[in-house]
């Protein structure tokens, strides 16, 4: 039986991850749309950029119902998982979008005279609240 992360473990397996996590949101079908996107956590909000105009935007404008998900491991002794479930929200102000685009850039490690200084056309970022946190860690029983 896996054990959950503490929030602290929750948000240490978040901000040390390559930097992909699943979004799902809901189709105006009522189908689940899962895809890897890019992100960083800031506090109790993952933010992930994104091209505007998308299904997954178009999703979110319809229902801002989504889950996040990362996972680590390949044995049983070592699956490590942690999902959100959140209210999501699209960015698409050019200042904000810059703002985010800077943020997640310092945070991959790019230094201060290589940050963007534009907002790239066409780009938005989907701000994600966390509400719940779901998580589990089979190395725990090991």
């Amino acid at each position: 039986m896996p054990v959950s992360l503490t929030t602290e473990e929750f948000h240490d397996f978040y901000d040390g991850q390559p930097g992909w996590v699943v979004l799902t949101s809901i189709g105006a079908d009522g189908y689940p749309h899962s895809v890897p996107l890019g992100y960083f956590r800031e506090g109790e909000h993952i933010y992930c950029g994104v091209v505007d105009g998308t299904k997954k935007i178009r999703n979110i404008e319809g229902n801002p119902k989504v889950s996040l998900l990362i996972e680590s491991g390949s044995t049983m002794s070592d699956i490590k998982g942690a999902m959100i479930q959140g209210d999501a929200a699209v960015h698409r102000d050019s200042d904000k979008v810059l703002e985010l685009m800077r943020k997640g850039a310092a945070l991959r490690g790019v230094s201060a005279d290589q940050l963007p200084t534009q907002a790239r056309p066409g780009s938005a970022f989907i701000e994600v609240h966390i509400n719940k946190r779901i998580s589990w860690d089979y190395g725990k029983n090991s």
